[in-house]
Order: structure tokens, then sequence, then C-alpha cells
């Protein structure tokens, strides 16, 4: 999915002058840091738009004709430098007009609200007036507010630096899941699905991925652990997709750690007897291959057979090709190696480094 970064123009941009209006050469000056800004957000992945309020625009007070002439300018040197606006949206009304395409009315952007492309949760709103921070509610986008407590550079590394997070909320007739995940930060995963030993199962993507882990799920285990277990995967899949965004940055292939392997190769995991062996690409084309056979129907309240569902399923939601190989003889390490294994591959494959898109396709 795609993420916009909605930006003022005046005041944020260009230095707003008295009489707020720009209708002049010589009113064209650079907001601090705007350029450098600009240009980061791009390289992070963002598509931007300018989204300006401009009182009587084409009015004998504001004249198209001294609006056209710096505008043009500004554009051009900011694309002389590699900034390139994918949309210019201008609202020329009054604020007594009451127009619906005034800020914070989201009227210039409906088909950013209808195109389901977009990321809005993940999209930025760039301002310097409180009605741009109430645009970026109206949109669901996060709002950002120049100002002396915040320049260009501090609003860029809180947009950059957020943590990759996601919730989910999950209700049919059969379960009712609730998942938080944050893939940048680490404690003890909190999870309760009624089943003990699939609980322990979900504990150690959370452990040993390295990333936060809540997930509550209501079931209907009175009839059986299917519904419980394809459902949880399923919400949990939606969580890790969303909580990657454009996936920038990212390792993307689970690959073995140091003295196991080099970049790129599958992770293979001991457990006592059994040996686990995992490739992970988080490539956006939901893929799995299971190679093993468990040597008994159940391990506490989990049937086996539902352990290569789970993480089919998984990989249905968040877009990952896995393919997952098991040898052992003890039922209950075959299938805690198979959990450890996945998400010591996925740990590796979530890591970020840098802002570069980690597919020639230009997209993941």
């Amino acid at each position: 999915m795609k993420r916009i970064a909605f930006v003022d123009r005046d005041g944020t941009l260009i230095e707003e002058p008295e009489d707020f209006q720009i209708d002049a050469y010589d009113k064209l000056r650079f907001v601090e840091g705007m350029l450098a800004g600009l240009q980061a957000l791009q390289s992070a992945g963002f598509e931007l738009v300018m989204v300006s309020n401009q009182d009587g625009l084409g009015t004998p007070a504001f004249p198209q004709d001294h609006f056209e002439g710096p505008q043009q300018l500004l554009m051009q040197l900011l694309e002389s430098q590699g900034v390139r606006f994918a949309e210019v949206l201008i609202d020329p009304s009054l604020p007594e007009q009451r127009s619906p395409n005034r800020k914070p009315g989201v009227g210039m952007v409906m088909h950013y609200l209808r195109d389901r492309s977009v990321d809005l949760a993940g999209s930025v709103v760039i301002g310097d007036r409180d009605t741009d921070l109430e645009f970026a509610r109206n949109l669901g986008a996060r709002g950002f507010k120049l100002g002396p407590k915040e320049s260009w550079s501090s609003i860029l590394s809180q947009i950059l630096a957020a943590e990759r997070r996601a919730e989910v909320r999950r209700e049919t007739r059969e379960t009712r899941i609730a998942v938080e995940l944050n893939l940048d930060v680490q404690r003890d995963p909190q999870v309760m699905t009624g089943l003990g030993f699939f609980d322990h199962m979900l504990e150690q993507l959370g452990k040993h991925g390295g990333f936060a882990l809540d997930l509550h799920c209501a079931g209907d285990t009175h009839i059986d652990e299917h519904h419980t277990v394809e459902d949880c995967a399923l919400a949990l899949g939606t969580a890790l997709r969303q909580a990657l965004g454009n996936k920038r940055g990212i390792g993307r292939y689970g690959h073995a750690d140091e003295g196991e392997g080099s970049a790129g190769e599958a992770l293979i995991l001991p457990m006592d007897e059994c040996l686990v062996r995992a490739a992970l690409d988080l490539s956006g084309r939901p893929y799995f291959v299971f190679d093993g056979r468990f040597p008994r129907e159940r391990v506490g309240d989990l049937p086996t057979e539902l352990v290569p569902h789970f993480f089919r399923s998984l990989c249905e939601t968040a877009g990952i090709t896995l393919n997952l190989q098991v040898r052992g003889e003890n039922a209950h390490h075959m299938v805690e190696g198979c959990f450890k294994a996945v998400a010591r591959a996925l740990r590796a494959a979530i890591q970020r480094s840098g802002q570069e898109l980690p597919s020639t396709k230009g997209a993941l």
C-alpha cells in the first residue's frame, strides 16, 4: 500500500508574509529544512501531495495570475532538486463560505479516502496550523505541526523513526480476536486463546521473533480447536502485514545466525532429537510448503494437523513465502521447533537497516 505525505504550502514550504498572500516573486522564501525534508520523505517511499487553502484566489483581491508565477517557480525549483508532487490541490474559497473542500474539510482529497491502495494510517499531514492537525484527524492520518518547538528536522525524525505497530480486531460467529503488534519493541508476549499449548507456541513467535505481541482470542473451543487456530493466524498475519508498512529497509529474507550460515540461507534449528529448517521471504506473495510428519495426533490441546494449517493461514494474510521442514521423533519438540525456527527467520527478515526497498520490482 502507498503512503501519502499531505503537505501544506504557506508557512510549511514557503514563508508566509504578513498579508498572507504570496503574489509576487520577491515574497518567495523557503522554510528552513523543507527541501531536505521533502527529499527524505520521497526516499522513504512517501508520495507527495500539496494541499493548500488560498483565500479568495481568483478574485480582484488575489488575481489568479499573481498566484501562478510564484507557484510555478516554486514547483520548478523543487523539481530541479528531484522533488515531485503527485498532485497539487488548491482551495480558493473564503472561510465564511464553509466549503467542504477547505481544510480541515476533506473534500479535495476524497479520491484518496476512496482509494484502497492508500495506507491512510501510515500517511502523514505536515502543516503550520491547528487546522492542519484537524485535517489529519479527519483523514485518519498522523498530523505534524511546524512551529517554535517543531522544525522540519524534528518532524522528519518522528516520521521516519516511528515504530512499526498494528492493532487488528477480527470478529466472526466463531471467534473474537484482538492483536497488538510492535515490531520495534521487545517485551514478553501476552497471549490467551483458551488453548494452553497453542498459547505457548504463539509466545515463541513473539519471544524469538524479537517483537511485542499481545493476542487474545475468545473462540468456540467447545466445538473444536480449528477456528481458534486458523483465525488467530489470519489476524496475526494481517497485523504483521500492516506493521511492516511499505517494507523499506527490511532484510526481507529469513537467514541463519552467525555460525549457522550466511544471509539468505534457511535457518536450521535443532531441538533435542529434531531438526527444523525454515526459509522465509516477506515477498508479498503468499506461498507455503511443508515437509514433515508428526508422530502423534495431538500435543496437549493442539491437534498437530493444525500446525501446517496455522502457518499456511499466516502466510496468506501476511504475504509470506515460507518453506518449512521438520524431522524428529518427539511431537512436542517438533512443533515447538517449527514455531521457533519460523520466529527466528522472521526476526531476521523484519530487521530494518536504512530506507532501501529490497526489490527490483519497486514494490513488495
